[in-house]
């Protein structure tokens, strides 16, 4: 849903000075990929850096990612660990390209299963959902990027029904829908901001920054505030 063009920016010092302005709610990055959640102390896949960029002392063997993110995932019935997991294998993903694919078809083919399943299971059509925005986000709107052609929308409404309330997911909800449909992201984002009264994990993640200090916190970019924000770092 989010051009491909859009990447995460680092600066360095004297690029400080200069000052992006950001157009609507346009950020310095996709959303999915480049805000690191805080899962606190909950398993995921391996990770050196804190943010987005690979820092080279991974040391992760992806020919591994698709199994070791199927049995996180399984483990976890929390949607920001979810979400971080699928960040942290989409990052993965991109330097190996046939990983990527066999993780996204296994997922879609848990999906798929569950839409004929007598007690369906909410996080099936989840994940499926967010790897595929996730790769959209990242790997690029060619031939080469598996997610091409597939719609998560109709995946992420039945997680959110079958989950019932859960504010979470809702936020992923939001994040996924930035840029539409409009009326769909509003109840999502409101529902996420209401939920983290109550959902310390969620509220600390609302009050992180996107990228850096002066960008938004992920509350005021779900609920569209400060448009003209300058976002830099």
């Amino acid at each position: 849903m989010i051009s491909n063009l859009f990447r995460c920016f680092r600066f360095t010092l004297p690029a400080l000075a200069t000052l992006f302005i950001l157009v609507g709610v346009a950020v310095a990055g996709p959303p999915l990929i480049c805000h690191a959640f805080d899962i606190g102390n909950a398993k995921s896949l391996p990770w050196i850096s804190h943010d987005w960029n690979l820092s080279g002392g991974e040391n992760y063997d992806t020919h591994s990612l698709a199994s070791d993110t199927l049995a996180i995932l399984s483990e976890s019935q929390i949607p920001l660990v979810h979400m971080e997991t699928l960040r942290r294998a989409t990052l993965y993903a991109r330097a190996d390209r046939q990983a990527a694919k066999q993780l996204l078809l296994q997922l879609v083919a848990r999906a798929r299963s569950n839409e004929s399943a007598s007690h369906p299971d909410a996080f099936a059509f989840f994940d499926a959902a967010y790897l595929t925005e996730a790769y959209k986000q990242w790997l690029g709107e060619g031939g080469a990027n598996p997610a091409n052609g597939l719609d998560s929308l109709a995946w992420l409404k039945k997680a959110i029904q079958l989950r019932g309330s859960d504010p979470q997911m809702e936020f992923a909800a939001a994040l996924i829908t930035l840029h539409g449909p409009e009326a769909e992201h509003q109840v999502c984002a409101q529902q996420a901001i209401a939920g983290a009264k109550t959902d310390e994990l969620l509220s600390r993640n609302l009050q992180t920054h996107f990228i850096g200090a002066q960008s938004q916190t992920m509350a005021e970019m779900i609920q569209k505030r400060d448009r003209t924000k300058v976002a830099r770092q």
